[in-house]
């Protein structure tokens, strides 16, 4: 079976050869919406807004964002195109080539991040069993491992990662580690104790929606990459909305409960190890390993986006991508990039708003029309989107950004089309 990496990331996958079902996509959504960094988020939120308010918020949050996240995977089957190839009916030919090099550049930075997060938990726990001067504590071994793991998982490529590793038996390791932390939960922390403690109001309850929310949209950039193998659009629907609302609903709240329960510090390794604790480390080693599914992904989409402005294979440029990632987690120092790389990030979240408006109320999911040089509409919306994200950020942060925004794109852009239509249609014949 030829894998996905072998397709050209700018011409739409044969419908034959589109072999994704639902089950598939829930394997796959299911896996990436678990993770050491959707551990930690949950764990920004509970000090705040205590238990029963994080709980909340991750459950609107995830609600809303999956069902905008897996509207955008519905694009990618309806034309078997790469995320921002797809872009490039919305924003026109060189209107998408801004959208493909920020995407490139966020992803590289995320899959240094995951490599680093993974480094740093593995370095710790292996300090634990180990003590501190063993082999198994020391970052740079870790980091090249990890590095090389999801390198080679991106150059397999989605169709053997998902079908050989995820549906066989990956995602049943999963579930039994996520099953284990829970029974964990149940059997150790005082719950109802926790339900009924409220938080010490650090974090407004918008602001934690808005965060929560921005997990599933962070895949915006990237889900029609995978997407675009899907059978069918209701089963790329169901399967992703499905798998990564259970996946991050179930870590997120594991996040927020054990911080509460047993890291009531809300620092990092305080969290790792109390999670370390529960069945001798395994779940958590599971779920360390799950991550380098998440650094695949980065690894693999920013290959995909490489290959929009490069004409070189996306295997290869995954394999570069990878090495540049690992060099990147072995030796920069990324404490002030972060800000550069959610920077970066909101401008996805308007984007997508004119996007979805485009393919589901102008084009009607139709992806056979002429594409221009540039759509001026769609660019101004977003540029109007980006823009009422940071003044809601910067100014009021207790509303939040990310939905807004987004809403705010699409309406500005159905705003502009509506009128350039019926400009279209009062011009004399």
């Amino acid at each position: 079976m030829s894998t996905p990496s072998h397709y050209s990331p700018d011409h739409p996958v044969p419908s034959h050869q589109r072999t994704f079902g639902a089950r598939d996509l829930f394997s796959l959504w299911f896996s990436l919406g678990i993770g050491l960094m959707v551990l930690q988020t949950g764990a920004l939120l509970g000090p705040g807004l205590g238990l029963a308010g994080a709980l909340l918020a991750i459950v609107l949050g995830t609600a809303v964002g999956v069902l905008l996240l897996a509207a955008v995977g519905v694009i990618g089957s309806d034309t078997g195109l790469s995320a921002m190839a797809a872009l490039r009916l919305s924003l026109g030919r060189h209107g998408a080539a801004l959208p493909a090099l920020l995407n490139l550049l966020q992803l590289i930075g995320w899959g240094a991040f995951e490599i680093i997060v993974m480094r740093d938990a593995a370095s710790l726990l292996g300090a634990r069993a180990f003590g501190e001067g063993s082999a198994w504590a020391m970052p740079v071994l870790w980091t090249l491992f990890f590095g090389g793991l999801a390198t080679l998982l991106a150059v397999s490529g989605p169709l053997t990662f998902v079908r050989r590793i995820l549906r066989k038996w990956g995602i049943w390791l999963l579930l039994g580690a996520c099953l284990w932390l829970t029974w964990n939960l149940f059997a150790k922390a005082d719950l109802v104790g926790l339900w009924q403690r409220t938080g010490d109001g650090s974090l407004s309850f918008a602001l934690g929606f808005d965060i929560a929310i921005a997990m599933p949209l962070s895949w915006l950039p990237l889900i029609a990459d995978y997407s675009r193998f899907g059978q069918r659009a209701s089963r790329v629907f169901g399967g992703t909305a499905l798998g990564f609302f259970i996946g991050n609903f179930w870590l997120m709240s594991l996040g927020v409960a054990y911080t509460l329960a047993f890291a009531p510090s809300g620092e990092t390794n305080a969290l790792l190890l109390a999670l370390a604790g529960a069945g001798l480390g395994i779940p958590l080693l599971l779920i360390l390993l799950d991550e380098s599914e998440n650094a695949f992904a980065d690894i693999h989409s920013a290959a995909v986006s490489t290959g929009l402005l490069l004409r070189l294979k996306v295997e290869h440029l995954a394999l570069v991508i990878g090495l540049v990632c690992t060099l990147i987690a072995c030796f920069a120092p990324l404490a002030q990039y972060q800000n550069f790389l959610l920077l970066i990030g909101s401008v996805f979240a308007p984007l997508f708003g004119v996007v979805l408006v485009d393919h589901f109320i102008w084009r009607r999911r139709r992806a056979d029309i002429s594409i221009r040089a540039l759509h001026w509409g769609a660019l101004l919306a977003w540029c109007g989107g980006v823009l009422i994200y940071h003044v809601l950020a910067n100014y009021y942060p207790e509303v939040g950004a990310t939905l807004p925004a987004l809403l705010s794109a699409g309406l500005l852009y159905g705003f502009s089309a509506s009128m350039f239509s019926r400009g279209q249609e009062k011009a004399p014949a």
